[in-house]
């Protein structure tokens, strides 16, 4: 981490017109990741320098860029804002390389979403985690709370559907559900 902090540093003395950086925070602990990360963005904005910064964090890429590119296997999914890829992912992979870290994007067969009319036949329907809300078993999709995370300032909450699919629910507030409660 430190051998890290010390070439960005080297680099910002040249004045380069170019900063190419290749996963500059992957051995940094938590704090000193998004301290360093603030600290980046505000070199860029203020050195005014084109930077590409190659990462697989969805967190560096949707705080620090302007422009996002999504690659696999070398080859380019989906070009564009960060926010225009979160909210108009081209597939299903661009929409999972911007969730957040312990979250899945959630899928279900579009079978199991009868309210979902535009889906095509055979497909699949991705709900971002803050997209699920939890209702009765008799107004939603039937399911089993199988984990509570209680992290202070929102819930995630873990349910497991009848037709045997993981979901995960992200509430902006304190959940009073628990393991085992039937919820829809």
């Amino acid at each position: 981490g430190q051998r890290q902090r010390v070439a960005i540093g080297r680099a910002i003395v040249r004045a380069p017109k170019v900063f190419l950086f290749d996963e500059p925070l992957s051995n940094l602990d938590a704090a000193l990741r998004g301290q360093t990360r603030v600290e980046i963005a505000q070199l860029h904005r203020d050195l005014g320098a084109t930077t590409i910064y190659v990462t697989h964090d969805q967190v560096e890429a949707m705080t620090l860029a302007d422009r996002v590119v999504v690659l696999r296997d070398g080859l380019i999914e989906q070009v564009g804002s960060p926010l225009d890829l979160y909210d108009h992912p081209v597939n299903q992979f661009v929409a999972q390389f911007l969730a957040r870290h312990n979250e899945r994007l959630n899928t279900l067969p579009a079978a199991v979403q009868a309210a979902a009319p535009a889906a095509a036949k055979g497909g699949s329907i991705g709900l971002r985690p803050e997209g699920v809300r939890l209702t009765d078993v008799a107004t939603g999709v039937p399911a089993k709370v199988v984990l509570v995370e209680a992290l202070g300032a929102e819930t995630l909450i873990y349910v497991k559907t009848n037709e045997g699919a993981q979901m995960v629910a992200r509430q902006a507030d304190r959940a009073h559900v628990q393991v085992g409660a039937e919820v829809g």
